[in-house]
């Protein structure tokens, strides 16, 4: 362990709120729920507060047998002090491992398996239904929220600095093939990945209010919470996504920036009608982790009352934080080609797109993407070989399959594994016929018997879609059989609420089976 200051290189979570509240201590970060192991903390919360309920509760970890070098999972229900646990365990010196609460109790007993006994930080909720687990094999120690709460006026310690390369925190990849992978993160690439954004809110005319609805164990949120802590800018965090809840709670707060998942910018389309104008604030949008609709955009950018509103769409992943990106313009959102990723940003990766056959990569012979720089995660915990994997000559093969255009736009058409032959890209057939049919919410195209292009449909309201409709929508595409009708709730999602498209197949192979 270095005991050295912070390194200008490395991003030291531990002491990320004690050094933003030095020039912006006074900043205002309001919640729209109460934090559960500080119940008594209320809502509003200045970054000097911040900063010592995060030193507060390192001097608890550290009470509670949280020790420099250990490992300490936080698995509990969603709440934005999950982040300030993580910044406190980092402080003590300790790994935090951020683990979604959507996750069930044989994957979170099969991550921690792979963690080799680490301590779990975790509450009454989830410790019940971890009850079927043997917790006394799987952790060193458990450690409630009610502990927590027990251990006020614990002595305060002095922040722990670990190595710029030694692991500073662990999340988790989505799991949409499978158990999820364990992505070590370090301060070095923690620190690359802020570089992009760090220059682009720089250049920003003013500060704004900034709204994030991210999982609040995600890396995306880390970094998102340096960013507005260090440029000091009020930040609106959300945990209730539901349309109606963030309608009251924007009215209210009126953010200028909004980031968030884009299922959930999808699920909040409805709310460009309602009469409260809840984004009539707003200058910009942002989004990653996925790929969004045109629709979604479009209609975002005409809910602003803003001039010149844009949408900022960045291309990544949890391995490799952001790669590409590209800002959308009323008068460009019109004539929007959804699998348009972007372009190389400021200060990040590189990017380059090698053939998968020897052949030209083009549209119609797409290649594999591949990233190149220090903001790549340094393993998977304990699957080296599936991380050795993706690397190619030095370079982080993502997954996902494009090419770049003479402008030098990255076009992502699919991720490897979702490509169906003979169907071409199935992201950019939903997004065409989403454009199409204003009463679907979403659409999946995922192989189906004799690997056929099986259209799953979800609506709004549930209601049926009308077969005249669909054949005039989908006349473009004649590779497609009929739509099969799901409910948006029995659709699989992942914690950051992406399709688990490779669960969806079997649940429609089975689906298949019981009709035959």
């Amino acid at each position: 362990m270095n005991q050295s200051p912070m390194h200008k290189r490395g991003l030291f979570l531990g002491v990320l709120a004690q050094r933003a509240a030095v020039r912006h201590g006074s900043v205002l970060l309001t919640l729209d729920h109460d934090l559960d192991v500080l119940p008594q903390a209320g809502r509003r919360i200045t970054v000097n507060e911040l900063a010592y309920h995060v030193g507060d509760l390192a001097g608890r970890l550290a009470a509670a047998g949280l020790r420099a070098g250990d490992h300490l999972v936080v698995y509990k229900r969603p709440n934005f002090d999950s982040w300030i646990l993580g910044t406190a365990a980092a402080r003590v010196g300790a790994v935090p491992v951020m683990l979604s609460p959507a996750l069930d109790a044989p994957t979170v007993a099969a991550l921690m398996r792979r963690l080799g006994r680490p301590r779990l930080l975790t509450d009454a909720a989830k410790l019940q239904l971890l009850a079927g687990e043997d917790l006394d094999t799987l952790a060193e120690s458990v450690i409630t929220v009610a502990d927590l709460a027990g251990l006020e006026d614990s002595p305060g310690i002095r922040p722990v600095f670990t190595g710029l390369d030694e692991p500073a925190m662990i999340t988790h990849t989505s799991g949409t093939t499978g158990l999820p992978k364990l992505v070590v993160h370090t301060a070095r690439t923690m620190r690359t990945r802020l570089r992009p954004q760090l220059f682009m809110l720089g250049v920003m005319p003013r500060r704004e209010t900034v709204a994030i609805s991210i999982p609040f164990v995600h890396s995306r949120l880390f970094a998102a919470m340096a960013l507005v802590l260090t440029k000091g800018m009020p930040t609106l965090l959300v945990n209730d996504q539901s349309p109606d809840a963030v309608a009251k709670f924007f009215v209210k707060n009126r953010p200028g920036l909004i980031e968030a998942l884009p299922n959930s910018f999808l699920a909040w389309e409805e709310l460009v009608d309602d009469p409260r104008r809840p984004f009539a604030s707003v200058k910009y949008f942002s989004s990653t982790f996925d790929a969004i609709h045109p629709r979604t955009v479009r209609r975002l950018l005409d809910s602003s009352r803003r001039r010149a509103p844009q949408f900022f769409q960045i291309y990544g992943q949890s391995e490799v934080g952001p790669a590409v990106g590209r800002p959308y313009y009323r008068r460009h959102a019109r004539e929007m080609d959804g699998r348009c990723v972007g372009f190389a940003l400021p200060g990040s990766a590189r990017v380059r797109v090698v053939s998968q056959n020897d052949a030209p990569v083009g549209e119609d012979n797409p290649g594999f993407i591949e990233v190149r720089w220090d903001g790549i995660a340094k393993t998977y915990l304990g699957e080296q070989d599936r991380y050795d994997e993706n690397v190619h000559d030095g370079w982080w093969r993502t997954g996902d399959v494009g090419y770049r255009t003479r402008a030098g736009c990255l076009h992502m058409l699919d991720r490897e594994i979702d490509t169906i032959p003979g169907v071409g890209s199935v992201l950019e057939i939903e997004d065409a016929v989403l454009d199409r049919l204003t009463e679907l919410v979403e659409l999946a195209v995922v192989p189906g018997p004799d690997a056929t292009a099986v259209p799953i449909v979800c609506t709004r309201d549930d209601q049926p879609v009308d077969p005249d409709r669909w054949r005039q929508a989908t006349t473009d595409y004649p590779q497609l059989t009929a739509p099969v009708h799901l409910p948006l709730a029995q659709l699989p999602r992942t914690a950051t609420l992406k399709t688990r498209r490779v669960e969806l197949s079997r649940i429609l192979h089975d689906k298949l089976q019981e009709q035959s």
